[in-house]
């Protein structure tokens, strides 16, 4: 296997039939299977999700779910290096009044404890679509309640990561309010391509700070399409990335295969995604 491939992972669910006609939500009828399916396209990272709905019954977060989880990815040789919080997406924290927020706030306790006993360093937070910052006091909320737990999650060994829809030189203002040891940005390429960003700005704006990189290709102002068919220019995205310094991975959040052969869609979009990345490295 290339330490190429080894920097690349999938985000969970992209091996497995659509949930409620979603793009992306927990699979909860095939998220096992997904470990073995991995294993066969010789992908070795594997990003978790999780929803607002069922949180505290998702495996992550209870014992036996944990053990289970540990075990499965022993057998299959698959690391979970991160977690998607579709949840602060679907309930963010900052945007609700303090008796809502108390419950929020436990459950982001509870995501961070699970993730550092599973060995999950990054959690993205998305300050996108519903969870995005559009007005100060969000803003003062989010840093309040996160930077508390600096210490705590410099203990467990846990990162924030952003994903955010500001422009470059804003997302870089904002960072600077959150400590570089444990808090970090999710570079996510559609949409950036959605949002019309110019890469090369956003690399040099905020580089050293990108912890996290999501590989999805959208059309301008649009949704998500097959890798090569849209808006990004990723050849170029990742050559910046490469040579900004970058050594992390990168997690395919790709679209999903008109045809239902997800492993098949996702084999391709692998197979391009290591080609971008040796190209970056000549």
């Amino acid at each position: 296997m290339t330490a190429t491939l080894q920097r690349i992972g999938f985000m969970q669910g992209r091996l497995s039939a659509l949930v409620d006609g979603k793009i992306q939500a927990f699979p909860w009828n095939e998220w096992r299977e997904e470990f073995p399916r991995a294993k066969a396209l010789g992908l070795t990272r594997m990003e978790w999700t999780i929803d607002q709905e069922r949180l505290r019954e998702n495996p992550l977060t209870t014992e036996s779910g944990q053990a289970e989880i540990n075990a499965l990815a022993r057998e299959n040789g698959l690391r979970i290096p991160s977690l998607t919080g579709d949840c602060f997406m679907q309930a963010p924290f900052w945007k609700v009044d303090a008796v809502v927020r108390d419950a929020l706030v436990n459950d982001l306790d509870l995501l961070i404890a699970a993730c550092s006993r599973i060995g999950i360093e990054f959690v993205v937070i998305p300050l996108v679509d519903n969870g995005k910052i559009e007005r100060e006091s969000e803003s003062d909320t989010l840093k309040r309640v996160l930077i508390a737990r600096r210490e705590q999650l410099a203990r467990q060994n846990v990162k924030i990561v952003f994903e955010s829809d500001l422009p470059p030189r804003d997302l870089a203002r904002f960072m600077e309010a959150f400590p570089a040891d444990v808090f970090g940005i999710n570079y996510d390429s559609g949409n950036s391509a959605s949002l019309g960003y110019d890469s090369s700005e956003e690399i040099e704006a905020y580089a050293p700070r990108i912890l996290n990189v999501h590989v999805k290709d959208r059309i301008r102002g649009g949704t998500t399409v097959p890798l090569g068919t849209g808006n990004a220019d990723l050849a170029e995205t990742i050559r910046l990335i490469e040579r900004s310094g970058y050594e992390g991975q990168y997690i395919l959040q790709t679209a999903r295969a008109a045809d239902g052969d997800h492993a098949g869609a996702l084999a391709r979009y692998r197979d391009m995604t290591v080609g971008w990345i040796e190209d970056a490295m000549r």
